[in-house]
Order: structure tokens, then sequence, then C-alpha cells
């Protein structure tokens, strides 16, 4: 697993042994930063169910202005602080070291925004997409800036719901056995 581009271009990155984590692949992560390109450069971006961090340090390494990463996974956890050392990264990210759930609220309560949200939850952990997307669409939607734009990888037989409280579903699109779904807020 490699940065695809920008300062950290070709890098090599590792991710946690076993099979808890499954990175997302190269392949999907270009055409992810392919449609956000127009907007990565200073943004503030949110990594949920982190693993090893990749899909973060690819938006660091593209310009974004910060990376918060959210993991509970302790294996995890040192695999994202071991790809920023080794990277030289020691700024502009954050670590939130919990559940997806707690952090939310954690941030949303400390006033934070993100301009770009990404989450990637294990593919049958099906209630954590209604619980995540749930809270952005909902308590925890102040912690979207304005125009902020929220991704969600999924199987691609699986179908997310085209709706989830202030979050409507904008696009999706398809890659081998992954899809990724487009959310912004019911007022763009």
């Amino acid at each position: 697993m490699r940065v695809i581009a920008g300062k950290y271009r070709t890098r090599v990155l590792h991710a946690p042994r076993g099979q808890d984590t499954r990175p997302t692949s190269d392949r999907l992560r270009e055409t992810l930063f392919n449609v956000l390109a127009p907007r990565i450069e200073g943004a503030v971006f949110l990594d949920l169910y982190a693993g090893s961090g990749a899909v973060g340090i690819e938006a660091l390494s593209r310009g974004a202005r910060e990376s918060i990463f959210v993991e509970q996974a302790n294996g995890a956890l040192r695999e994202i602080r071991s790809n920023l050392a080794a990277l030289g990264i020691h700024g502009n990210y954050a670590l939130e070291p919990r559940s997806v759930a707690s952090a939310l609220r954690r941030l949303a309560e400390a006033e934070r925004t993100a301009d770009l949200v990404f989450l990637d939850p294990p593919y049958a952990e099906n209630q954590e997409y209604a619980t995540s997307l749930g809270l952005l669409g909902g308590d925890c939607s102040t912690l979207l800036a304005a125009g902020a734009l929220v991704i969600a990888e999924h199987e691609k037989r699986r179908e997310l719901e085209k709706c989830y409280g202030k979050l409507l579903r904008s696009r999706v699109l398809k890659q081998g056995g992954a899809a990724l779904s487009f959310y912004r807020t019911e007022s763009e």
C-alpha cells in the first residue's frame, strides 16, 4: 500500500496485521481523490474508522490542512502513529482513540468542523453505517462545515440509505466489489 499522489507520493504505508482491518484499495483511494481533488487543498479531513490512516494521510499528502484520524483498535492506532512518523508528519493531524460515535460527539461539543468526512467501517458492521451517518446528519451535524461532503465506502452489493437526517446521497461510484456513496446536507 502506497501514498498515491502529492507530497508523500509513492511512500509505503503499513496496515495492521490480521483480518480486523480492510484497507481501502489503492485504486479506490485514487478514484476517491480524483473526485475530491478540487476540494482537498486547505480542507479539514475527518477519517473515520481510520485503520492504517492511509486515506487521511493521502489527504495530507494532497494538501489538506488537517486530518483527524478516528480509530479505537490499539493495533490500528499503532500503525497510524508508525505511518505518520515514517513519513515525517509531526503536525496537522489529530488522533481520536475512541469509538466513532464518541469521537463525533466529542468533536461536535468542541465545535470542530470538517470539510470532508470519509467513513469506512467493517463491511459486516451494518449498524456502524447507520450510527455514523445518522449522527453526522443529526445530533453532530454541526461538525459539517458549509458545503461539506461525507463519503461512505461500502460493499457494492449493499445499498446505503438515501437520507440520514440532513444528509442526502448525491452520488454513488462503484468499483470492483466496493462502492463510494457521497452525501451532502439537504440545505445545499
